[in-house]
């Protein structure tokens, strides 16, 4: 990004899909002030909107996070909803060499659990 003259907006993103071989991949991203498809030797691109999420501020390692996750996921299934995708992770503050000390809210995509 330095070397395209592009610097980050906001925080680190984790989003995941499904692969077609079944494994998922994890797409590390930055929020960036670039239109997608300017010439940069990275991806850019819009990620789509959430019509509806649950959310969740994690705080701490993100080896610690199932605790968070399960909370969320009653939470979403208590309210008549089910989880519609992967949850996205944005990374609100990540401090070098302090993963206590980490907050990281996780955005589950969710509709009613009839449909």
């Amino acid at each position: 990004m330095a070397r395209a003259g592009v610097t980050a907006t906001g925080p680190g993103i984790a989003y995941y899909e499904d692969s077609p071989d079944g494994t998922i991949v994890v797409h590390a991203c930055l929020p960036v002030a670039v239109r997608p498809g300017e010439e940069c030797d990275f991806a850019v691109l819009d990620l789509p909107g959430i019509a509806s999420a649950a959310t969740i501020v994690h705080r701490g390692p993100m080896d610690a996070v199932v605790a968070s996750e399960q909370l969320l996921a009653r939470w979403i299934e208590a309210r008549g909803h089910r989880s519609a995708a992967y949850a996205r992770e944005l990374y609100l503050d990540c401090p070098s060499g302090s993963p206590e000390r980490w907050v990281t809210e996780l955005q589950v995509p969710i509709e009613p659990a009839t449909a």
